[in-house]
C-alpha cells in the first residue's frame, strides 16, 4: 500500500487535497505494520491517521473509544462520507448488536468502534479473532496512565492486545499527554519500538484570554451577545453552578441549557442532541459534557472556574474551533477557585495527591502569567517555542519587561551545578546564599552560584522561576520529587547568547490591579460574517433537519466560510473547497451552488458562464432534463434544481412541462398546514410521500415567483 492510494482516499472520502503535518508519515508507519504513539491537539486530525488505513487496507480496523456518544457521532460522520462504519456498545439491543457482528464477520465494514469495557470482556476475544483486524486504534490513550489527568482502570487491561495479536499494529492517540504519560502509554500497551509522533499543539485559530473573576455574569452576557448565533460551552465547577448560570442567562434572553452527570440519561441525551443540531446555542456544563461531542462549529469556550490542570483546560478549549475557523476562549480566575480545588483534591484524592496539587499549581501559574499564554501551553507539552503568539490577551497588551538574561543565567547555572536534582525551594536558597542546615550539610555552599542572587528577595525569585517555567526554559520532573530540570531552550540561554525578557514583581502586581479594574469592560469586538455565510448556514440547518443529522455533518463552519469567500458556482469549483468530498458533493453540492448563485444572481459577474446558465442554454435548445444531466454528468435532481432557481428569477422556463398544475396546486395547499420555513421533507411527509422532491421544489419556485410579482 502506498501514499498515493492514501491521498486518493483522503480526497474521495473527506474532500481534502493534502494531509496535515505528520499524517502522511503516521499512515506510512501503519502501512509498514509499526506501532505508533500519536500526540495531536484536539481538532488536529488524529482520526484521519487510522481512518485512511481503515478504508485502504484489507480487513477491519478496531477503534477503542471511551464514550458512547462520541462513537455515535464519529460513525454518523463516517457514513455521511461514504465509509462503512459501525459501533458496538451497551446502547444497542441484541438484534442490532447481532447485525453489526454479522456485518463485521462478512467483511462489510471498514471500521468498528468499541468501548474499552466491550474490548476487554471475556466473550469478545473469540469474535475479535474471527474479525481478523488489520489495526487497533486506541483513542484517548492517556486514560491508560495513572500519571495522566483522566486515568481509567479498564484501559490498563488492554495490554492483552499485544499478546493475542502480536502482528497487528497498534496506534495509540491522545490530545493531552506530558512526557511521563507518554512513557507510561508505551509501557502499558506493550508497544514494540513504537514511532512516537508529537505534532505541534499549537491551535493558532484559538484566541486565549484570562480575566479576573469579578462580575462574571455581566461579562459572560456581554461576551455571548457579541457573538449571536455562535454556539459555545461554559464549563462550571459544580452542578449547581451550571443550573443557576443557565437560568440567569435565560432571563437575559440567551438560549442556554445546563448539563451535568446528576441528570438522568434521557435529559442529558436530549440536551446534547439539541446542542449538536444547533437547536440550543449555549451549554452550561460540568466537565461531564464535551468529551463525546464531535461538533466542529463550537465558536467559543468559557471556563467559569479554574480547571484542575492544564491537560483538562487544553482539552476543553480544544472543543472550540475544531473546523479551523477562528474561535475564542475565556478563563475566569480567582484565588478562591484554587482554594476550593485544593480542598476537593485533599478530600477526595488519595492516589497521586502531590502530583495533582502540583498540576493545579501550574494551572494557577498559567492564569497569573505575564507572558504569552500560548507559549506556556506549548512548553507544558514539551514544545520548544521561541516566538509569542500575538493572539492572547498578554500579547495584545504586554506588560513592561526588562532584560532578565543575567538573572536567568544565574538560575539555569544553579540548576546545572546542582545536577538537576533539587526542587525550586532549595534552588532559591542556594542562589540567595542561605545558611540553612540542610544546605550546608549537602555542601551546596561550595558551588559557584551559591549566593549569586542574594540581592533578590525569595518571593521575587519565585516569580522569576515561574516565568522561566512558563516560557519553557525549565521543567519540573514530577517522577523525581519535583526536581527542576533544564530544557533545550535553556541551553540556548547558557551557551548561545539567547536573551530572556522578564517582568518585575512590582509590574505584575500593578497589572493585576489594572486587570481587575477592566473586568467590567466588554471583551473583544464582534467578528463580522457576511450575509452569504449566514444564508449558507441557514441552508445547512434546513438540510440537517430534513435528513435528521447534526448540521456540522453536512459541512463545517470553515467549509462554509470558504464557500462564502470563493463563491463556487459549478461542481468543479465546489470540489476545490476544502471539506467537499465526492459523496458530499453528490448529496449537497447542488443545494449550496443554488444558494450561492441565488445570492449573486444567475449570471456571475466573475467573467464566467455560471452552471445555471449552461443548463438554461441547453434547455432552450430543446434538450430534456435527462439529456442535460447526462451531457453535464450531473444528477437529474441537480438539473431540476437549476431550472427551479432560474424560473424563480424570471427566466423563460415552461414550468407546466416539468410539473403539472395539479401537483403545484396540491403542494401550495399543503403550505397552509405547515410552518415556515417550509422544509421539503415536511411537505413530502404531509403529501404521504406521493410527490417527488424535485416536483415539490418546482412548485415552491412557482410560489416564490408569484409572490415577487404580486409584491
Amino acid at each position: 500500500m502506498n501514499l498515493d492510494t492514501a491521498k486518493e482516499a483522503l480526497k474521495k472520502y473527506f474532500g481534502y487535497d493534502s494531509f496535515r503535518p505528520m499524517q502522511a508519515d503516521i499512515i506510512r508507519k501503519v502501512y509498514e505494520g509499526k506501532d505508533t504513539l500519536v500526540l495531536m491537539p484536539t481538532g488536529g486530525g488524529k482520526s484521519i491517521c487510522y481512518q485512511i488505513p481503515a478504508v485502504t487496507l484489507p480487513g477491519i480496523t478496531i477503534v477503542v473509544s471511551p464514550l458512547i456518544s462520541l462513537m455515535k457521532d464519529q460513525v454518523e460522520g463516517l457514513r455521511a462520507n461514504g465509509i462503512r462504519a459501525a459501533f458496538l456498545n451497551s446502547s444497542l439491543n441484541d438484534a442490532d448488536q447481532r447485525k453489526v457482528e454479522e456485518e463485521t464477520l462478512s467483511g462489510k465494514l471498514d471500521l468498528l468502534y468499541v468501548s474499552p469495557e466491550k474490548l476487554v470482556s471475556q466473550n469478545f476475544l473469540p469474535f475479535l479473532k474471527s474479525a481478523r483486524p488489520n489495526l487497533f486504534a486506541i483513542d484517548e490513550a492517556h486514560c491508560i496512565s495513572s500519571w495522566g489527568h483522566d486515568f481509567r482502570p479498564e484501559y490498563t487491561q488492554m495490554r492483552f492486545l499485544k499478546n493475542e495479536f502480536r502482528e497487528v499494529p497498534i496506534i495509540a492517540l491522545t490530545a493531552t499527554a506530558d512526557k511521563l504519560t507518554r512513557k507510561d502509554i508505551v509501557s502499558q500497551l506493550k508497544l514494540r519500538q513504537p514511532e512516537i509522533f508529537v505534532a505541534s499543539f499549537d491551535r493558532p485559530n484559538l484566541s486565549l484570554e484570562v480575566r479576573p473573576g469579578q462580575r462574571r455574569l455581566e461579562q459572560i452576557t456581554s461576551f455571548i451577545k457579541k457573538r449571536p448565533k455562535q454556539p459555545g460551552i461554559i464549563y462550571c465547577l459544580s452542578r449547581r453552578n451550571t443550573e443557576e448560570l443557565a437560568e440567569k442567562l435565560q432571563e437575559k434572553g440567551i438560549d442556554a441549557a445546563h448539563y451535568h452527570a446528576g441528570m438522568n440519561a434521557d435529559e442529558r441525551t436530549g440536551i446534547q442532541e439539541d446542542f449538536i443540531n444547533d437547536r440550543t446555542e449555549v451549554i452550561c456544563a460540568t466537565v461531564a459534557f464535551g468529551m463525546g461531542i464531535d461538533k466542529s462549529n463550537v465558536r467559543w469556550v468559557i471556563h467559569y472556574n479554574l480547571p484542575k490542570n492544564i491537560e483538562s483546560y487544553y482539552q476543553e478549549i480544544g472543543r472550540s474551533g475544531r473546523d479551523g475557523a477562528q474561535a475564542d476562549t475565556l478563563l475566569f480566575y480567582s484565588y478562591n477557585d484554587v482554594m476550593v480545588l485544593q480542598d476537593i483534591l485533599q478530600k477526595n484524592e488519595s492516589d497521586m495527591l502531590d502530583l495533582k496539587l502540583a498540576k493545579l499549581d501550574r494551572m494557577r501559574q498559567y492564569a497569573e502569567a505575564v507572558g504569552c499564554r500560548r507559549r506556556i501551553l506549548l512548553s507544558y507539552f514539551g514544545e520548544d517555542v521561541k516566538e509569542d503568539c500575538g493572539n492572547c490577551d498578554i500579547c495584545k497588551n504586554p506588560p513592561k519587561a526588562f532584560d532578565g538574561t543575567v538573572i536567568a543565567q544565574k538560575a539555569l547555572s544553579a540548576i546545572h551545578r546542582l545536577r538537576q536534582q533539587v526542587g525550586m525551594t532549595i534552588l532559591i536558597d542556594v542562589l540567595r546564599g542561605s545558611g540553612k542546615k540542610d544546605i550546608l550539610e549537602r555542601g551546596y555552599q561550595n558551588i559557584k552560584t551559591y549566593g549569586a542572587g542574594r540581592d533578590i528577595p525569595f518571593l521575587e525569585w519565585q516569580h522569576y522561576f515561574q516565568q522561566l517555567l512558563n516560557m519553557g526554559y525549565i521543567e519540573i520532573a514530577h517522577d523525581q520529587h519535583g526536581a527542576v530540570q533544564l530544557t533545550p531552550a535553556s541551553q540556548r540561554v547558557l551557551f548561545e547568547g539567547e536573551k530572556v525578557q522578564l517582568v518585575r514583581f512590582a509590574t505584575i502586581k500593578e497589572r493585576q490591579e489594572k486587570d481587575k479594574a477592566r473586568a467590567k469592560e466588554a471583551a473583544k469586538p464582534q467578528r463580522v460574517r457576511d450575509d452569504l455565510f449566514e444564508k449558507l448556514r441557514q441552508l445547512r440547518i434546513q438540510l440537517a433537519r430534513e435528513r435528521g443529522v447534526p448540521p456540522y455533518i453536512i459541512f463545517n463552519d470553515a467549509t462554509l466560510e470558504e464557500m462564502a469567500a470563493t463563491r463556487p458556482m459549478t461542481d468543479e469549483e465546489m470540489k476545490q473547497v476544502s471539506g467537499v468530498g465526492e459523496r458530499k458533493l453528490h448529496l449537497y453540492g447542488s443545494y449550496f451552488i443554488d444558494a450561492i448563485i441565488e445570492f449573486v444572481g444567475p449570471a456571475s459577474s466573475r467573467g464566467k458562464t455560471s452552471t445555471y446558465q449552461v443548463t438554461h442554454d441547453m434547455y432552450q435548445r430543446g434538450l430534456s432534463v435527462e439529456a442535460i444531466a447526462e451531457k453535464r454528468q450531473l444528477n437529474v435532481t441537480t438539473i431540476y434544481s437549476h431550472l427551479a432557481i432560474l424560473y424563480e428569477q424570471g427566466s423563460e422556463i415552461a414550468l407546466d412541462e416539468l410539473v403539472s398544475p395539479e401537483i403545484v396546486n396540491k403542494v401550495l395547499k399543503s403550505l397552509r398546514y405547515l410552518q415556515e420555513p417550509y422544509l421539503l421533507k415536511d411537505i413530502f411527509d404531509y403529501l404521504n410521500e406521493q410527490v417527488p422532491y424535485h416536483q415539490i421544489r418546482l412548485a415552491l419556485a412557482y410560489e416564490k415567483r408569484q409572490s415577487s410579482v404580486d409584491n
